[in-house]
């Protein structure tokens, strides 16, 4: 009686395996970073831009003071005056990283190094936060507490091990790297062929 349930609960196992496997769960995880997450850091981004197409160009004080507070602090909490090197590549690098790893990710583009990306990304942000924006402790919560609501160790833990899921397993066959793989597999195979021939 025992092996036929475990027999059963084998064979149901193995046909959701089969069956959602290879396109459900990374069209699902994008999924849900994209209801989830995906507008969080676009707003988020947009608060480090200027306005307007042409403002997309130019990073405001806000991103200084957002990303590097303790550097702005020492220029006198003039963004103006910190050097270009490295502290403006390193405000520039994160404000853009802050539109395009989440565009990357949705789309299922490079989906993998996207996700890696933004694991670093919600590290580095809760780093400051907590370091540099000193939350207080209800906003960091805290693990194997009866409470869920922490923003930092309870929903960014959340958002990595999402963001940890499309690294480890990629986005799925509904995907731009499924679709161009296999682009890239035939292109490789006309070639074979015409080598071969």
């Amino acid at each position: 009686m025992l092996s036929a349930a475990i027999d059963i609960y084998g064979r149901i196992t193995r046909a959701l395996d089969s069956t959602f496997d290879a396109w459900f769960l990374g069209l699902l995880a994008r999924f849900v970073f994209l209801a989830v997450l995906f507008v969080y850091f676009i707003n988020s981004a947009l608060t480090k831009v200027g306005d307007g197409v042409l403002g997309f160009f130019t990073i405001k004080d806000a991103a200084y003071f957002q990303i590097l507070p303790t550097v702005v602090e020492r220029f006198g909490y003039d963004a103006s005056q910190v050097p270009i090197f490295p502290y403006g590549i390193i405000v520039a690098m994160g404000t853009y990283s802050e539109f395009i790893l989440p565009i990357l990710i949705v789309l299922g583009f490079l989906t993998r190094i996207a996700a890696l990306g933004m694991i670093v990304f919600v590290i580095v942000q809760s780093y400051v936060d907590v370091a540099f924006h000193k939350v207080d402790a209800a906003t960091l919560g805290a693990w194997f507490d009866n409470l869920s609501n922490g923003a930092i160790l309870d929903q960014r833990f959340f958002w990595v091990f999402l963001l940890l899921y499309l690294v480890l397993r990629g986005p799925g066959l509904i995907s731009l790297d499924h679709i161009l793989g296999r682009w890239a597999t035939a292109s490789d195979r006309k070639v074979a062929h015409r080598v071969s021939t």
